[in-house]
């Protein structure tokens, strides 16, 4: 199998940063994680839906998880996070004090959400975010829709950082190997083509009007894993593209539970692992062409694919360990792209109050649901009429991380890796921000259709911001230059004996 190092990386927005790697015989390379508890309080909202829920029950907890790498003076910081999503209002806060405390700068920083439903409630709007709307708004955001809890807001900010500091205190030198296993059986499109010529997302299992699924999924699971010199391993960083919504009952990283578990069994109960998703806008792991009747959510689900994604993992860091070594070079790009959002007709808005204003159990729920979500974005685009969305471009050798905040249709994920030039490309979602759901322009066109493409205040960026960040992405990491992939030293000259058992003639008596 092939194998990469990753080293570390130091982010600069708008300009390429390359550090040197190490020379021959030098050991630069620094590693270093650390995970932190941001388990919810039972009673704090639970994410995942357009309305309030609460949790009732605690199933597994949730944390953040963070590796720091270092090649000499440079350092980068790579954090996931279980929960649903992030905002960046919240990230730039983490990245100013991670500089204050341990000096790594804050474009070197990414944080991703892992997209647990399940997890705490850190948005998706912020605390005083509509403070100066309508006094319909505020009750629309506040009352009805789902809003960070202050304090829990304080104490995983708080958390956060300390997982980051902690890791980079924690750095010893290290060897590191990246590479990719396969799992087809875990995750499924839920987007599909139906007989009547139009797109629908989860039409149901079994339904005779399916044609084929409307989108692909990503098989690859992208594995970093770092050892100490003496061989002994530290933790990983893995990608993958599944929604987290198992949902195993009560509080819960969902199935990335099962998927350290997976990796703790063989790689020891001490390892980090740190989870950073893949482009899964479209993909989750309800299968609706199984024949079976089966389950799709709940406990044995997020066994099923945490169990099987965790053990393709797990295949490819034993692979991959003895390559492992120091690589370079390592460089950076930042990008903050300026994208339109989509504004609904007036007429549309209008409807929408007459709706909202009606007692919610006297209108059909998801009709009044998405008459609230048109509302509130009504207000947002007044205010915030153009999106910051964040592109990252992080090189570590003959690989490279490419990021957007975006929950992001899974053929951009492998339309990036196409366009890419490096050997390994790793496409992360939901990093440093969340701006909803960006559909490809074939979803949003006359035949498209589904879930993902309704207009809300979470959901909204005009139909080409998908081709813009895709072609964002790979721009940045078409300015750099791959390093080469190493290999285990090449065998030396043979000029020992064979085997004495072995160098025999066959024995019939």
């Amino acid at each position: 199998m092939k194998a990469i190092i990753l080293l570390g990386a130091i982010l600069c927005l708008g300009s390429v940063v390359t550090m040197p790697g190490a020379r021959a015989g030098e050991a630069a390379f620094q590693a270093g994680f650390a995970e932190r508890d941001i388990t919810p309080d039972i009673g704090m909202e639970a994410p995942g839906g357009y309305g309030k829920a609460y949790h009732q029950s605690l199933h597994d907890p949730c944390k953040v998880r963070a590796a720091v790498f270092g090649d000499g003076p440079s350092r980068v910081a790579i954090v996931g996070v279980d929960t649903i999503g992030i905002r960046r209002a919240t990230v730039m806060a983490i990245r100013k004090e991670i500089e204050e405390k341990c000096g790594i700068k804050p474009e070197a920083v990414m944080i991703a959400a892992s997209h647990s439903h399940a997890a705490g409630p850190l948005g998706f709007f912020l605390p005083g975010e509509f403070d100066d709307a309508s006094p319909l708004v505020k009750s629309l955001v506040y009352d009805k829709t789902v809003t960070a809890n202050p304090a829990y807001l304080a104490r995983a900010t708080r958390e956060i950082v300390a997982a980051v500091v902690a890791a980079d205190a924690s750095k010893v030198t290290a060897i590191a190997a990246a590479g990719f296993g396969r799992e087809e059986q875990a995750a499924f499109n839920r987007r599909f083509r139906m007989r009547d010529g139009s797109s629908m997302t989860h039409p149901g299992q079994g339904n005779p009007d399916i044609v084929e699924p409307a989108g692909p999924i990503d098989p690859q699971v992208g594995v970093l894993g770092a050892w100490s010199k003496d061989g002994q391993f530290l933790g990983c960083v893995v990608n993958f593209a599944c929604h987290g919504t198992t949902g195993p009952g009560g509080i819960s990283a969902d199935w990335i539970y099962y998927l350290e578990k997976t990796i703790r069994g063989l790689m020891g109960d001490k390892a980090i692992v740190v989870f950073v998703p893949g482009m899964a806008g479209d993909v989750t792991q309800v299968n609706n062409r199984s024949p079976y009747q089966i389950k799709q959510f709940g406990e044995v689900s997020a066994r099923y694919v945490g169990g099987r994604v965790g053990a393709e993992a797990v295949k490819t860091l034993v692979s991959f360990e003895q390559a492992a070594g120091p690589l370079s070079p390592v460089a950076a790009q930042n990008e903050v792209l300026k994208i339109k959002r989509r504004a609904p007709k007036p007429e549309r808005v209008a409807h929408a109050l007459e709706i909202v204003k009606q007692d919610p159990a006297k209108v059909d729920a998801t009709e009044w649901t998405f008459a609230k979500e048109l509302v509130v974005l009504d207000a947002r685009i007044k205010k915030e009429p153009v999106a910051d969305v964040e592109v990252q471009a992080v090189q570590v050798g003959p690989a490279v991380f490419l990021s957007c905040p975006a929950e992001y249709f899974c053929q951009f994920g492998l339309d990036i890796k196409a366009g890419s030039k490096f050997p390994f490309t790793f496409p992360v979602s939901l990093a440093n921000d969340c701006v909803g759901y960006v559909p490809t322009e074939e979803a949003l066109s006359p035949h498209g259709g589904g879930y993902e493409t309704r207009l809300t205040s979470y959901t909204n960026l005009e139909p080409a911001a998908g081709r813009q960040i895709a072609d964002a992405m790979i721009g940045l990491s078409a300015q750099l230059q791959p390093g080469a992939v190493p290999q285990p030293p090449p065998l030396p000259k043979f000029e020992g004996q064979p085997w004495s058992y072995g160098r025999v003639p066959p024995e019939l008596d």
